[in-house]
This record gives structure tokens, sequence and C-alpha cells, in this order.
């Protein structure tokens, strides 16, 4: 297993991900075989290609010295705690022919938090930095709720929709992860270096990108797709049509991940992405957490819906709701009128008549059958 983990540390720095070509030739040679290979650039043209650039930067030694001292492991497929059902919806989607699509090698992960228990029940919120201070309060308090309720919450540790749904989950001690486009040791924004710090200490920081690693524009796209591997459904909050929430619910719907949309005022420019998923049939609708937990529940676990008011004539058959609404409050009838009024015939309207007043439906008076009903 050292062999293995050393091998998948100096990977996991020597190819840009999504490394397509170097995953593929892991998976055909192994990670020890495929790491002797790489060094020595006895490689396939496609994985020399990526690796070619970093093959001789061999920093595993450093990159794990690091990872001890700022507390950050390195998870590897072989490990028990490795997410295997979770991005295994990754190489189903590359099988299909999605070269974005290609599994990490490896991820650095910093935090108390397991990934493989952690990603059992999860959510990923995202939405726009730019966000409205609706959308924040949205993101907040659906992520609050849906960690009281033991639901990990995911996001991208950004300004906005990402670090408040960060804050709802922790303000209840919840469990929340954040996904970074850089070393798990590096705190960007740097204005969330406390938070990041939070995160850490119940849930976990997480990154395919080894210690140090800078964040660079493209590298926020490639890490959307594993926010949206690693979650089981994702909610968007609020987006702009070009963005990188839309960009990770795009992934997860490629995936065939669980994708709902929080709608918005018609005339917020960040509520029209949301608005174009829904409008697409890319994401359903969510107005409340439960509708979330039901989209992300296992079959037979759905959520609680709303319960609707009762009313008094809950329960009582066609006939008798007919024969309760041709009554009046203050206008009495005899049976004969009702039955005509109704249409429920004259012996049916006799029993019924009774059995409206034992419930407190109806009562009788000299003059015929009011309602007693308001």
């Amino acid at each position: 297993m050292d062999d293995i983990r050393l091998a998948r540390a100096y990977l996991s720095r020597v190819a840009e991900p999504p490394a397509v070509a170097l995953a593929a030739f892991v998976d055909e040679v192994g990670p020890v075989r495929a790491a002797e290979l790489v060094r020595a650039g006895d490689v396939p043209d496609a994985v020399r290609d990526e690796t070619s650039a970093r093959a001789g930067q061999d920093l595993v030694a450093e990159d794990l010295a690091t990872a001890e001292r700022v507390g950050m492991r390195l998870v590897i497929p072989e490990d028990e705690e490795w997410p295997a059902w979770p991005l295994l919806s990754l190489a189903n989607a590359h099988g299909r022919g999605l070269r974005w699509a290609a599994p990490p090698l490896a991820l650095w992960v910093r935090g108390a938090a397991k990934l493989d228990e952690a990603m059992q029940r999860s959510v990923a919120i995202v939405g726009a930095r730019a966000a409205t201070p609706y959308g924040e309060q949205t993101a907040a308090e659906f992520a609050y709720d849906l960690a009281g309720q033991s639901v990990t919450v995911v996001s991208g540790a950004a300004f906005g929709i990402d670090g408040a749904a960060h804050r709802g989950a922790l303000a209840t001690d919840g469990k929340t992860v954040a996904v970074l486009a850089c070393g798990a040791d590096v705190s960007y924004p740097a204005a969330h270096t406390t938070l990041l710090g939070r995160i850490a200490r119940d849930g976990a920081i997480v990154s395919e990108y080894p210690p140090g690693t800078t964040p660079a524009k493209y590298r926020f796209l490639v890490r959307n797709r594993l926010i949206a591997a690693l979650a089981v459904g994702t909610v968007v909050v609020e987006a702009g049509r070009r963005s990188g929430a839309r960009n990770t619910a795009s992934s997860a719907a490629a995936l065939g991940k669980p994708v709902l949309a929080i709608p918005g005022p018609v005339s917020s420019p960040m509520s029209q992405g949301c608005h174009d998923l829904i409008r697409a049939g890319t994401a359903t609708v969510a107005t409340s957490v439960a509708d979330i937990l039901e989209a992300i529940g296992a079959i037979g676990d759905l959520a609680e819906s709303d319960a609707s008011p009762s009313r008094p004539t809950d329960g009582l058959g066609p006939q008798a709701i007919q024969l309760h609404d041709a009554l009046h409050r203050r206008t009495p009838h005899s049976p004969e009128h009702l039955s005509h009024q109704s249409g429920v015939p004259l012996d049916r309207v006799r029993a019924l008549l009774p059995e409206l007043e034992l419930t407190g439906l109806a009562a009788e008076t000299e003059e015929g059958w009011v309602s007693a009903t308001a």
C-alpha cells in the first residue's frame, strides 16, 4: 500500500486534471508501474502529452511532509475511505465518451470527516459569487436545515452562495465539505481562511491538486465536476446565465444526479440561470428543504410533505358531500328539497342526515335541516 500511495502522490502532481490518458494508463498497468514508466518517459504518446512537462518533478516526499504538517492526508482508490460509489458516476460518464468526466487519481483531504461516510447523504449547494441578500439567506437557511437533518453540505468555499451554505451548515454544528480548485492547504479566497479552518474541524476540505497548488481559472471548471460527482444531488440557489454554478449543474445532470434550482425574482439577473435550468428541464423547482430531501432520498425514503389543512367534510363519501353542500346555514330545508338540490335519492338523504347530525355537520330544526358548519 505504501508503494501505491507514493505512486499516486507522484502521479497527482505530474498531470493536470482531468488527466484522461493517464487515468486510463493507470487502470491498465496499475499506479506503481504507471509511475515508473512516466518517470522513464516510456509511455504512450497521449500519456506523454499530459505528463512530460512535469515528469521530472518528483516532489512526493515534500508533498507528504507538507500534508502531515497541516493535518492533510492523501486518500486513494485503494483506501476504505475512498468515495467509490459517488465517483462511479464519473467513471460511467467517461465510459460514455465524456472526456471531462475522468475520475481523480487521488484526493488530498484536510479535515476530520471520512469521505465515504460524509458523501452517503449529501447535497451540493452552489451559486453566484455576486449573490443577492435573498440568495445568501436562502442558501444559509437551506444548508442549516439540511445539516440539522444529517445531510452533508458540499460547496466550493467561494464568496456568495458557497460561503453562505458552508456557514449555514456550521451554524447547526453540521457537516460540510469544501472542494477547492487549489491545494487543500491553500486558503482561497484568503478572506475565507477562518471559514476553511472551521470546515476542516468537523468536515473536510478536498482537492485533487497537490499541496501548494495555486488556483487558476480553468481549475475551477475542473473542480466543479468533483462537486457534482461527490454529492448525491445539486441545488443551484442563484446563478447568472454564464456561471460556474450552471456548469456544476450541467455536470451533475450529465452524471445522472438530481439537480434542483431555487426560483427567484424574474427581474433578478442572479436568478436567470436558475430559471433557464428549470425551463430547459435540467433542474426541478425547489422551494423547500422537503423538496431537496425527496430528490436525494433513497427509494421509499420520501420527505414528509406539508400537511394540507383538514376540513370538516374530510372522510365523507360522495353522496354525503353532495348533501352537505346542499344544506344552508340559516335557511332550513326539507329532505325532499335537499334530495332535489343535491341529486341524492330521497331514501339516502333520510339516512345520511342523521349521520351528518352525529358528526356535527347538520342540525334539525322545526322547519327542516340546516348546515352546522361555518
